[in-house]
């Protein structure tokens, strides 16, 4: 129970953050209409995978810059809050997704391989710098210093395990076009909510 409070914010802001569209979602979408529920499922273990990739930069990092430099934890947190509110004034800028850049749901082609599958799902996350900036400043503005490293890897274990469970549970809900068109209408509101999120993460950061 000593570190409920810190993981039900981490849990409560990968929420709002995996749920927002981005790249992941669009990858899912799109291997969902163009090859099936199967494709689009291994697509998102490959997504789940990549979030360790993040995590342990996220971790590697934030003890090694409190371990060594703490001036540089500060300067850090600044350049963090910075690229937050970044994030957040494109989130909250967003709007309803314009009719030309809807989904086309096409007959589905070819299947393609489970490897290919996954490792399009690691990829599209894993080399997404803006996922790895986010985690980095969401670890340094959320986790404090006294939580052991064995707790941290259990939050990072949640977090690829969630994130793999949500595309897989929107690689279900994607196999009808209606609902692939519904969620990527609506798609927006879940932006500005992480938008405002954001902000209040930056205010955290800034005001200690």
């Amino acid at each position: 129970m000593q570190y409920m409070n810190e993981f039900l914010t981490i849990a409560l802001v990968h929420l709002v953050a995996v749920a927002s569209p981005g790249p992941d979602f669009a990858v899912v979408v799109r291997n969902s209409v163009a090859y099936g529920r199967r494709t689009a499922m291994f697509t998102s273990v490959g997504i789940g995978l990549a979030i360790l990739l993040h995590v342990a930069y996220s971790l590697v990092g934030l003890s090694v810059v409190i371990a060594t430099t703490p001036w540089l934890f500060t300067t850090f947190s600044y350049a963090a809050a910075a690229y937050l509110l970044y994030l957040a004034f494109g989130a909250l800028r967003s709007g309803p997704v314009k009719q030309n850049e809807v989904v086309n749901s096409e007959s589905k082609t070819s299947q393609i391989s489970v490897k290919r599958a996954v490792w399009m799902g690691f990829l599209t996350n894993g080399l997404n710098p803006k996922a790895t900036l986010f985690f980095l400043s969401l670890f340094t503005a959320i986790i404090s210093i006294e939580t052991p490293f064995s707790v941290k890897l259990g939050y990072g274990i949640y977090l690829a395990i969630a994130t793999g469970l949500w595309f897989c549970f929107l690689s279900y809900l994607l196999s009808t076009s209606k609902v692939a068109e519904l969620i990527g209408k609506k798609g927006y509101w879940l932006d500005r909510a992480m938008g405002v999120l954001l902000v209040g993460l930056a205010a955290k950061l800034v005001l200690g």
